[in-house]
C-alpha cells in the first residue's frame, strides 16, 4: 500500500468479496423470515446488494484489477454468526427468530456502510467523482435497508416477539 489509491482499491475489492458473502446469508435468512415485511426487505437487500456488486466489479476493473482477488474475513465472521444465530438456531416462537434476522442482518449491513462511507471519501479525494457519486448512492442504499429493518424492528417484529 503506497497511495491513497491503492487503500482505494484494497477496499473496494474487499466490500465487494464482502457483498458476495452477505448475499447468500441474506438470502437465506430471507428464506428463514415469516414476517412478510422482514422477507420482503431481505429479498430487496439480496438485489441491492447484487446492484452494488455491478457497480462495485465495474470500478474494479476499470482500474486493471480482478474483482475476485480479495477474501473479507471481516464479513466472513458477520455471516458466520447470522447462520448459527439466524438460521441453524431452534427458536420456541418464529417471531423470536424473526427478531435475531433483524439483528444479524444490520450488523452485515453496518460493515458495507462503514465501507462504502469510506471509500467514497477516498474516490472524492482521488478526484473519481463519478465513482464518488455511485459509491454515496450505494451508501444511501445501504442505510436505507438498516433504516427498514430498524422500523419492522421497532413496530412489528419486536412487539411480536415479546
Amino acid at each position: 500500500m503506497n497511495t491513497l489509491k491503492d487503500i482505494y482499491l484494497d477496499q473496494l475489492m474487499d466490500l465487494y468479496s464482502a457483498n458476495k458473502q452477505a448475499k447468500e446469508a441474506t438470502r437465506q435468512m430471507a428464506e428463514a423470515a415469516t414476517n412478510d415485511g422482514l422477507r420482503n426487505a431481505l429479498k430487496a437487500g439480496v438485489d441491492g446488494i447484487e446492484d452494488g456488486n455491478r457497480h462495485l466489479e465495474k470500478m474494479i476493473t476499470g482500474h486493471g484489477k480482478e474483482a475476485s482477488g480479495e477474501h473479507c474475513k471481516g464479513m466472513e465472521g458477520l455471516v458466520r454468526e447470522a447462520r448459527a444465530h439466524a438460521i441453524k438456531e431452534d427458536f420456541t416462537d418464529d417471531a423470536l427468530r424473526d427478531a435475531v434476522i433483524v439483528t444479524q442482518y444490520q450488523r452485515m449491513a453496518h460493515y458495507a456502510i462503514a465501507g462504502y462511507g469510506c471509500v467514497a471519501a477516498f474516490a472524492k479525494q482521488l478526484g473519481l467523482d463519478d465513482e464518488a457519486k455511485t459509491l454515496k448512492g450505494m451508501l444511501e442504499a445501504a442505510y436505507s435497508g438498516d433504516n427498514t429493518m430498524t422500523d419492522l424492528a421497532e413496530n412489528q417484529i419486536n412487539q411480536a416477539a415479546a
